[in-house]
């Protein structure tokens, strides 16, 4: 017996196997939740190939930029989830790369716009659709996706840290408003991890490789980690908690950042072996 068994799921963002969304898509279906997928357009052969091994309901392209292809998505999803939606994984983010990896001064308006467009603006778009479905199903389970990059300088994250943060804030709001209809609105903040937007941090590489000698697990952040987060939060395993940006690293976030190598890689170099 699974802990979503019966549960509702809309999973977006997946492009690849490497995608957080497959990730979590994939540990949302082990533990019995029913999955329909979203993508765009040019993103549908690939999902195609991948839906099958969640046994996906449907899937359904949709440009989040467009307001009507939005709502026409969940009014998709309400004919195939019989009216209902329990959980909705958002993980969406876009910047033009441009934008990304040079100076911060030289921003343009039309790359801010699109960036917050995509990355949190559809946040808030899709969970006022998704709050009719959820309302039918007695409550639900809203989650993003966001990074440490939107509450501190990463350098080189530039307007996606923009937009992580008006992410961020996006979430508070919506779990004040939602909270009395028993809907529940977190984030996962993972650990640096290989994605698109991620490569374009400075020295991307080099933080990798400090997770594994600085963080409390001395070890890098992996796609069943932030899986299996997501599970407890569309559980009710979290029937409490809402309203919070939950982090996924490790532990990095609780060690100074002047820290050196942790105590036991250093214990194990004097050794000489691994840890």
């Amino acid at each position: 017996m699974g802990l979503l068994d019966g549960k509702l799921a809309l999973v977006s963002g997946i492009t690849n196997r490497t995608s957080i969304a497959w990730g979590i898509a994939e540990a949302l279906h082990r533990h019995g939740a029913r999955i329909v997928l979203t993508c765009l357009e040019g993103n549908l052969r690939r999902v195609r190939k991948l839906a099958p091994l969640v046994q996906a309901e449907g899937i359904l392209p949709c440009d989040v930029r467009n307001e009507e292809e939005v709502e026409g998505l969940f009014a998709r999803v309400g004919e195939l989830c019989e009216g209902r939606l329990d959980i909705l994984v958002h993980s969406l983010a876009y910047a033009d790369f441009a934008d990304l990896g040079e100076a911060f001064l030289q921003l343009r308006r039309e790359g801010w716009h699109t960036a917050i467009d995509v990355s949190a603006y559809s946040f808030v778009s899709m969970s006022r659709q998704a709050f009719p479905l959820m309302k039918a199903s007695g409550g639900g389970s809203i989650m993003t996706l966001t990074y440490a990059g939107g509450e501190v300088v990463a350098p080189g994250y530039n307007v996606m840290a923009v937009a992580k943060a008006a992410l961020e804030i996006s979430v508070l709001y919506l779990a004040y408003e939602l909270g009395p209809e028993k809907i529940r609105v977190n984030a996962i903040s993972p650990g640096p991890i290989a994605t698109p937007s991620a490569m374009v941090v400075e020295d991307f590489a080099a933080a990798l490789k400090r997770y594994e000698i600085r963080s409390p697990l001395l070890r890098g952040i992996t796609l069943e980690d932030i899986g299996g987060t997501a599970v407890y939060l569309a559980s009710e395993l979290s029937s409490g908690v809402t309203g919070t940006i939950l982090k996924v690293d490790g532990g990095m976030h609780c060690v100074a950042p002047f820290a050196d190598v942790h105590k036991a890689v250093r214990r194990s170099d004097k050794e000489g072996h691994g840890v």
